[in-house]
């Protein structure tokens, strides 16, 4: 035992270890209690849908919270990303979607990436006994790339559970009407995220501004009705007299 706790947390796979107990905490506790945990800042995710055109995703951070919860939900559609405008995509949306951190909630992906990052750097730096020196960091670094490869395999096979299993529940929920919070910057045409609670439940849909209007992230908004396509909803600024 001591012989394999020195490998886990050896100076080469200590960090993938540390990363892949926390990843394992929190998806415990997000299954038994559907907790949500705060940060010290916040990642904005802007997306700009138009009719021929693909997804734009601009990440900023900034000082404010984030939740675990809507890393766990994201999730970027792959219908509308046009197969015909593909080559218009940024080098890392091409990999986002390659590796299937499309239409997979992005913290399920990327718990399995890592943990056959893991896998591969421990594997192979105890075969070659390289886990206290160099050449095993050679190896933390190179496992990157077949671990990518290794978990899109993986997470294939959940593709069709995920899909089926968002819109069976979101066909279910009557959300005209109700109140939501923000979570991205809205105005004009661009598409966002909103967050509820139903039943105990936090539910992330996308959303519109209803005309267009300017909405800060983090506001409450009223969700008022849903697209013809049923994709996503529109909404308005919630203000209480």
């Amino acid at each position: 035992m001591n012989g394999l706790t020195d490998i886990l947390f050896s100076s080469v796979n200590m960090p993938l270890t540390v990363l892949l107990i926390i990843l394992f905490i929190y998806w415990i506790l997000t299954m038994l209690s559907g907790l949500d945990f705060d940060l010290d800042f916040d990642v904005e995710v802007d997306m700009e849908v138009e009719v021929d055109t693909d997804i734009e995703l601009d990440t900023t951070l900034d000082s404010g919270n984030v939740s675990f919860d809507d890393f766990a939900n994201a999730e970027v559609k792959k219908e509308n990303i046009l197969p015909n405008r593909r080559k218009d995509l940024k080098w890392w949306q091409i990999i986002l979607v390659y590796f299937n951190f499309v239409e997979l909630p992005f913290m399920f992906t990327f718990t399995f990436w890592i943990l056959c990052w893991w896998f591969l750097t421990v594997f192979f730096t105890n075969f070659t006994h390289s886990y206290e020196n160099s050449f095993g960091f050679i190896i933390f670094f190179i496992a990157i790339i077949p671990s990518l490869f290794l978990t899109k395999i993986l997470t294939s096979p959940f593709k069709g559970f995920f899909k089926n299993f968002s819109k069976k529940g979101e066909e279910s929920l009557d959300l005209l009407g109700r109140r939501a919070t923000l979570l991205s910057n809205l105005s004009g045409d661009k598409l966002g995220s909103v967050k509820l609670t139903i039943d105990s439940s936090p539910i992330n849909v996308y959303a519109k501004s209803l005309n267009g209007e300017k909405i800060n992230s983090g506001q409450e908004v009223l969700i008022i009705k849903e697209s013809p396509d049923k994709k996503y909803y529109f909404i308005q600024s919630y203000k209480t007299n």
